[in-house]
């Protein structure tokens, strides 16, 4: 509980000063449709996210969609997720391992990072954890109910992120791992209830794929489906390079520092603790190399995508942290929940302030904006500013580009609500044609033809926004308009011309 109150702090300090980056704005955009719209743009693009829309859509009719409300749910995600990382490290590695994984989660300025996102992330760390402390649970004690839990889990992760899916390959190794007798041993799983002959791998294993038979159909048609959507989804991400792997601590902990630290930490946790580590070290290990070795030849790295691993890599550091390992499992608890060896709370409560230390610097940056690198700050907001100080009754607005991933008039349309000038070149809005982007007019000048009027708001700082307008829709606006005045804000330009 305390672990749980300190990252709900953590996290709602300051949740709401960033302002939604493109990726939350799309999220606001589907999230905020029509039921049909929404299943009609998920058939075009974003399948892999549509269950996390879904989920989103029916909280803002709630909540409104504040900042503060588009984020909470990813805030209570990652604040659960602190909580079950100390159980779990509590039932694996002993109640101090498990205080000190949950508190160097709660400290990550990744945990804010993704915590303060309206994105799926922290809803999957969550939905990993949960469903690796079930697994840990049902091989333990077994019963199908149990099983039919830790199935649901997984397909509500799978339905979460896709990418989490990768967890299975840590689980089939917790599954098959060799089974440890009771006055000591190396199985990281508990031994049977009551101290009953586990199964061997073999029955294990069936049971375990049985158990995700209803879970891969529930997936299948997604899997499927988002296939089909990949190279337009994702044609912004190159094939994976060596190089990649060693920003990827720095990435997931949103902090070079702290990410080093916590791969010191992982790394030493799981030397020390030896086969006792190794549910944390696959569940931490295994989903990232299964996904570089697919991004080798496929585009689908992205660092981010892996946040749901990072509950395992603290729950290796709260480990290293402990003075010494735990040697046995007691036999006087039927579930074999380990007995902790010493401990030096203090000394693991230091190390936990370092690191919160060390991340001070990017929890105050990225409470600023989460765009990375932190200078490329897109100013939505400024702009919306700038066009609600300025507008007038008849005013349009016209964007440049209108197809790439910035999404300046979703940006914008946020910032402004119903109130924004009207958007002229768009014949067809993101609802009607399915998608994230809108249909513009194929005859600009004819649109254009009797407004006086207009904001161009066009991407990147330029001193001359009309040059920076290509095509036809900048023939007919260098043609038909000059530029009156131009506000130049972070990563984009706003201009108001006039006939």
């Amino acid at each position: 509980m305390v672990v749980t109150l300190l990252t709900l702090a953590v996290t709602l300090t300051g949740v709401d000063r960033a302002q939604p980056w493109r990726d939350e704005l799309a999220t606001w955009s589907a999230a905020t449709r029509s039921l049909g719209d929404l299943a009609r743009m998920v058939g075009t693009i974003d399948a892999a996210t549509g269950p996390w829309y879904l989920l989103l859509h029916g909280w803002l009719a709630l909540a409104g969609d504040s900042v503060t409300a588009l984020r909470l749910p990813s805030v209570l995600a990652v604040s659960g997720a602190a909580g079950l990382t100390t159980v779990l490290g509590q039932r694996l590695l002993g109640a101090p391992a498990g205080l000190l994984a949950g508190l160097l989660f709660a400290v990550l300025p990744g945990t804010s990072r993704y915590g303060q996102e309206a994105r799926p992330y922290a809803l999957a760390a969550f939905l990993a954890v949960l469903a690796t402390l079930l697994l840990v649970d049902v091989l333990g004690r077994g019963g199908w109910a149990r099983w039919a839990g830790y199935a649901a889990t997984v397909a509500a992760l799978g339905l979460t992120h896709l990418v989490a899916l990768t967890l299975l390959a840590a689980h089939a190794v917790i599954v098959l791992a060799p089974p440890r007798g009771r006055a000591g041993g190396t199985d990281p799983t508990p031994v049977g209830r009551y101290g009953r002959r586990p199964a061997g791998p073999r029955r294990r294993l069936g049971r375990w794929a049985l158990a995700l038979v209803p879970t891969a159909l529930v997936l299948v048609p997604l899997v499927v489906l988002a296939g089909r959507q990949r190279s337009r989804q994702l044609d912004w991400v190159d094939l994976a390079r060596p190089t990649d792997l060693t920003g990827l601590p720095g990435g997931l902990a949103q902090s070079a520092a702290v990410g080093g630290l916590l791969l010191g930490l992982a790394a030493l946790g799981a030397t020390r603790y030896g086969r006792r580590a190794l549910p944390p070290t696959a569940c931490l290990a295994l989903p990232v190399l299964v996904l570089f070795a697919v991004a080798l030849a496929v585009p689908i790295w992205v660092p981010r995508y892996l946040f749901f691993t990072v509950p395992f890599g603290c729950l290796l550091g709260g480990a290293a942290l402990t003075l010494t390992p735990p040697a046995r499992t007691d036999r006087a608890l039927p579930t074999g929940r380990v007995r902790a060896g010493r401990a030096t709370v203090p000394g693991g409560l230091a190390v936990v302030a370092v690191a919160g230390l060390l991340g001070l610097p990017d929890q105050v940056a990225l409470r600023r904006t989460h765009e990375w690198p932190r200078a490329a700050t897109v100013d939505y907001r400024g702009a919306a500013r700038v066009v609600a100080a300025g507008q007038r009754p008849g005013d349009a607005v016209v964007y440049s580009p209108r197809d790439g991933w910035l999404f300046l008039d979703l940006g914008l349309a946020y910032h402004l609500g119903p109130d924004r000038p009207r958007d002229v070149l768009a014949v067809r809005d993101q609802a009607g044609r399915g998608d994230l982007w809108a249909d513009e007019c194929p005859r600009p000048a004819a649109c254009l033809a009797g407004v006086e009027r207009v904001w161009l708001v066009v991407a990147g700082r330029r001193t001359d926004p009309l040059a920076a307008v290509g095509g036809t829709k900048g023939e007919a606006l260098r043609t038909g308009f000059t530029v009156t005045r131009v506000w130049p804000r972070s990563g984009l330009t706003v201009a108001l011309l006039t006939r």
